[in-house]
């Protein structure tokens, strides 16, 4: 299910310049055997001076048999079914084959879930599995595998160590004290020598570029007043983070708060709703993807630690059922029922026409949609972004693209772009069902 929306929605030419070009072309550099760079974020940005993820090199050796963008969402799929496994397996032990078979089925059709694997590619896909293998392990009391699982996180992005740290502590607290205490600690320092030194050394800024996020200064008062707000009453307000909160818990009937396993998820949700990136506080996107993991882990905890009767457990049940059900049609797993997913769009095959008139590994300024289509074969970057590669010697633009689907620039900021790089000396190649092919002189 996972694969078949990933997929279709690309072929659809609805995936997205940001961020699925940009893993594709840093895939496709460690497949080449060169340090991960984007064309999309800019001319041969690195990759590791923005967020921190070598766990992507894995993809290489799939890449090499399959040279595609496809092969980044056939990956994200497998990644995220696995995740599945462990939990079921555990509940199986533990509670009964209903029991799994329910809350497996709770878990993978879960919002969080869907907005992840029906947004582009991302590299929290890796964090689910190896998450649900360490919080299974350590609901089990197998803690040493607890800690072994949770080491592959820290490859993952640089905000997982602080999970990691969580994790050990949790360790620590269930009787291997030794193993948490390193555990813990491990995560604490990856985190911060790779926020504070790796991702620095790499950044053409010299810096974190992901604090601008976070700063606080210029926004609503002094510093640290503003700090202190975000801190404390902002970290639920706006009411956009109170409902992604509300929603995250919904799905484990809120019995996922009775397990110290929560905890787990605290840095991920700090992280979001201290931001000042909109898009970070609500369900939309795979920001959610690691707290559904960490959440449906707590709730099966819970449900261990309580021993419920037959009846009670049934109630739970039902109620994690009735729930998944319930949100199913509000995110992007229901497009696999909708008519409209499989109908054909005559203007899909228009725009393969135009683009194959742009040859391989030719420098190439696109829209946002198109962008993921030429990844794969020619250095493409994105039409209207700043930081894109200047002077391409191929021009992209879809002119008639909805305007929900516009970004970055709006139509007349188009059309003077357009206009613009005409009067540069560009040529109209074609104009075929409103995909402006230019070429440079």
């Amino acid at each position: 299910m996972y694969m078949l929306l990933s997929l279709r929605i690309h072929e659809r030419m609805m995936s997205n310049s940001f961020d699925l070009a940009i893993f594709e072309q840093v895939v496709r550099s460690y497949a080449h055997g060169r340090l991960p760079v984007s064309e999309v974020k800019g001319p041969d940005f690195p990759v590791l001076g923005d967020h921190f993820s070598p766990i992507l090199a894995t993809i290489a050796p799939l890449y090499w048999l399959w040279p595609t963008v496809k092969t980044l969402l056939v990956v994200q799929a497998a990644l995220v079914a696995v995740s599945v496994i462990p939990l079921a397996v555990w509940v199986r032990r533990t509670l009964g084959l209903t029991a799994a078979l329910v809350i497996g089925a709770a878990y993978g059709l879960s919002w969080g879930v869907a907005s992840a694997v029906g947004f582009d590619f991302h590299e929290v896909a890796f964090a689910a599995p190896f998450l649900a293998c360490s919080l299974a392990a350590l609901g089990q009391e197998r803690l040493r595998a607890a800690a072994w699982w949770a080491m592959p996180l820290l490859l993952v992005k640089e905000d997982l160590g602080l999970a990691v740290c969580i994790i050990g502590l949790l360790i620590a607290r269930r009787g291997e004290r030794r193993i948490g205490l390193i555990t813990a600690g491990i995560g604490l320092v990856a985190s911060v020598l790779t926020v504070l030194v790796i991702l620095p050394a790499f950044s053409p800024t010299g810096g974190y570029g992901h604090w601008s996020g976070l700063e606080s200064a210029t926004a609503e008062g002094s510093g640290l007043g503003s700090l202190l707000f975000r801190g404390t009453i902002g970290v639920i307000t706006p009411m956009e983070k109170a409902s992604t909160l509300l929603l995250s818990l919904a799905p484990t009937l809120f019995l996922a708060l009775r397990s110290p396993l929560i905890l787990v998820a605290v840095p991920t949700f700090a992280w979001r709703f201290v931001s000042y990136y909109m898009a970070n506080w609500g369900v939309s996107y795979h920001y959610s993807l690691v707290v559904m993991t960490i959440v449906f882990a707590a709730f099966i905890d819970a449900l261990v630690r309580r021993r419920p009767g037959m009846g009670s457990l049934r109630r739970y049940l039902a109620g994690a059922a009735a729930v998944a059900l319930l949100l199913l049609p509000q995110f992007p797993l229901w497009k696999l029922v909708q008519p409209a997913t499989w109908q054909s769009d005559p203007r899909i095959g228009a725009a393969r026409d135009v683009m194959r008139l742009i040859p391989d590994g030719a420098t190439v300024q696109a829209s946002t949609f198109l962008v993921p289509q030429l990844a794969d074969r020619t250095r493409v970057s994105l039409f209207g972004w700043g930081d894109s590669r200047p002077n391409p010697q191929w021009i992209l633009v879809d002119t008639l693209v909805e305007q929900n689907r516009r970004w970055p620039l709006s139509f007349f900021q188009e059309r003077d772009a357009l206009d613009a790089a005409r009067a540069r000396g560009y040529s109209t190649v074609t104009n075929h069902f409103g995909f402006v092919l230019l070429r440079r002189s």
